[in-house]
């Protein structure tokens, strides 16, 4: 029994999700929310992701990394490289939960492949060089906390987070 594929990310209001390889916002609750939510999953991310995280927090402990890029050469400590990401997402689907976790290019090409969502809305208007993939009219809201309105950061900005699936084929 294979597990679901995921992906999770944090968004601006504009759509935003990093500018020069980073979160252009703190939101502390949101960092503990991913931690919970892939714990004992495999995260899949691109190259740059990986190398945008702190050399301290690589491998995220306790879940299994896998790291996607074009380049054969490519090492990545601590966590697994791979080169096609349907493969990679075989391979992992068949172990349990995966959550695509960044970049932008990563996600837009995994959403063929993606069954659920889990979207941080972040109410900051930034700039920023990598936007989140379009959330087409196939997705369905199944919950969303706070269930109305926004929480508020303990660093300032509001949020909410919605959990999205891909909707049953009629």
């Amino acid at each position: 029994m294979g597990g679901v594929i995921g992906a999770v990310w944090a968004q601006s209001a504009d759509g935003v999700i990093g500018a020069g390889g980073a979160l252009p916002w703190r939101v502390p609750e949101d960092m503990a929310h991913f931690q919970r939510l892939t714990t004992g999953a495999t995260v899949l991310m691109g190259r740059a992701t990986w190398q945008s995280l702190p050399p301290r927090y690589r491998p995220l402990p306790r879940r299994r990394n896998v790291v996607l890029t074009r380049d054969p050469a490519f090492a990545a400590e601590g966590a697994e490289v791979a080169h096609d990401l349907d493969t990679a997402l075989d391979e992992a689907a068949a172990l349990g939960d995966v959550w695509v976790c960044g970049g932008g290019q990563v996600y837009r090409a995994a959403m063929a492949r993606t069954e659920r969502l889990v979207v941080t809305d972040v109410d900051v208007h930034v700039e920023g060089d990598t936007t989140a993939p379009e959330i087409g009219p196939g997705w369905v809201l199944t919950s969303q906390e706070p269930c109305t309105g926004w929480a508020v950061s303990s660093a300032g900005p509001r949020y909410r987070v919605r959990t999205l699936e891909r909707a049953p084929l009629a």
